[in-house]
């Protein structure tokens, strides 16, 4: 069994003059980001890997998420395949994952992750909004083999205020 978080990051900040992989979060995003980690961290959840984007909006809203956990470092990986707005290099980079890790948290981008949402999970999402969260487990040994999966929670930050 497997599991993957998709964590689309927090809605970020158009104010400021950076290229796009510089732009920081909004307020309202460290806000959203730290309301779904919280509902999260509530039920348990404790990942095997942590991976994010090397964006800045993606990489605070895991930054988020590992303060409220108390995860450290050491777990994180910052990847450039996660950098992706269509979806297949975060498959192809979750197909070669070590399958000693059950679980992986990955943090990201749309259209990504709602394609890959409803790519491998049960219930369909028309968009993840900015510090969605979307859980799916896999009848699986190897992360090679990922495919359809079941949808087993959502965390929507609309959804929590």
């Amino acid at each position: 069994m497997k599991t993957l978080v998709l964590v689309r990051h927090g809605k970020s900040s158009w104010e400021y003059d950076v290229g796009d992989r510089d732009r920081p979060l909004k307020n309202r995003g460290v806000n959203d980001a730290k309301l779904v980690s919280e509902t999260l961290n509530e039920i348990g959840f404790n990942p095997d890997i942590i991976i994010s984007s090397p964006a800045n909006r993606a990489l605070s809203t895991c930054r988020i998420f590992m303060a409220t956990f108390n995860w450290s470092d050491n777990d994180l990986r910052i990847v450039e395949d996660l950098y992706d707005f269509g979806g297949s290099s975060v498959v192809r980079y979750l197909q070669s994952l070590e399958d000693n890790f059950d679980s992986a948290i990955i943090f990201g981008h749309n259209h990504a992750f709602t394609s890959i949402a409803n790519q491998f999970g049960t219930q369909y999402i028309d968009n993840l909004p900015t510090a969605g969260l979307v859980m799916i487990d896999f009848d699986i040994d190897s992360w090679k083999d990922i495919g359809s999966g079941k949808t087993i929670k959502m965390i929507l930050p609309r959804d929590l205020k």
